[in-house]
């Protein structure tokens, strides 16, 4: 595991289980198209899961009493469905856009984070949509945060903007974290990845949509962080893609 991930989610768990018990610890992962945001979030979690077991064995709670843990939901879920775009002014714009910030429903997504914030660990689950990529739209309500879930990684491209509706959004969490990596490196990974994944049919098409919508985006990302962030370098190698 990398060592970077493993130190940021020691980091976490200890001030997670320093917090009132009945509080969640919200943790905002930002970082242009390509940065590896995701595949941190995702190391983050498990070392954060890791710790919280070590730090509840250790401060002597009994096997009954419910190991807190942590979870990540990710912002996709929070774009707006074709069927929404096909009704903004220009659904030709907003469907060659899709994935800037104005294609997302930003105040539904702070109402979410203030959700989490406000609601008592110990209450009710708070619900979350995802995205399912096959269907290319959001499933409302498919992800659920529990009882257990003292620690929620919120990961997404515009999660820790100063802008809008995402401000407030992002004024909720404890920890604000851009992910950094150089504009070539990101453009190449998308160029990869949108092949890949099916996104782009070949390489010209991949490339252009890194540089006409992702990479942009990014820029509006990178120029709306609310302050204070922790900047963290991504990987050169594609363990962060």
């Amino acid at each position: 595991m990398d060592e970077l991930a493993a130190r940021l989610g020691l980091e976490v768990a200890q001030r997670a289980m320093q917090s009132p018990a009945s509080t969640r610890y919200l943790v905002g992962i930002a970082g242009v198209p390509g940065s590896g945001k995701t595949t941190l979030a995702k190391h983050v979690c498990a070392i954060v899961n890791a710790e919280l077991q070590k730090l509840q064995a250790s401060s002597g709670a009994g096997p009954s009493s419910q190991c807190p843990e942590a979870v990540i939901v990710g912002m996709d879920g929070w774009h707006y469905s074709r069927a929404q775009l096909s009704q903004f002014p220009d659904p030709q714009e907003a469907k060659d856009r899709r994935g800037a910030a104005f294609t997302f429903d930003s105040a539904a997504f702070a109402d979410f984070v203030e959700q989490l914030k406000a609601k008592s660990a110990g209450d009710e689950a708070v619900l979350a949509p995802s995205f399912d990529h096959a269907l290319k739209d959001p499933v409302a309500d498919d992800v659920r945060v529990e009882s257990r879930h003292r620690v929620v990684i919120i990961e997404g491209l515009y999660c820790n903007c100063d802008d809008g509706e995402w401000a407030r959004g992002a004024r909720a969490l404890n920890e604000r974290w851009v992910v950094q990596v150089d504009r070539q490196v990101a453009r190449e990974r998308l160029r990869v990845r949108h092949v890949l994944t099916g996104v782009a049919k070949d390489e010209e098409e991949a490339l252009w949509r890194a540089d006409n919508n992702d990479l942009p985006n990014g820029d509006y990302l990178m120029s709306h962080l609310l302050e204070p962030v922790k900047r963290i370098v991504s990987r050169e190698d594609q363990t962060w893609v």
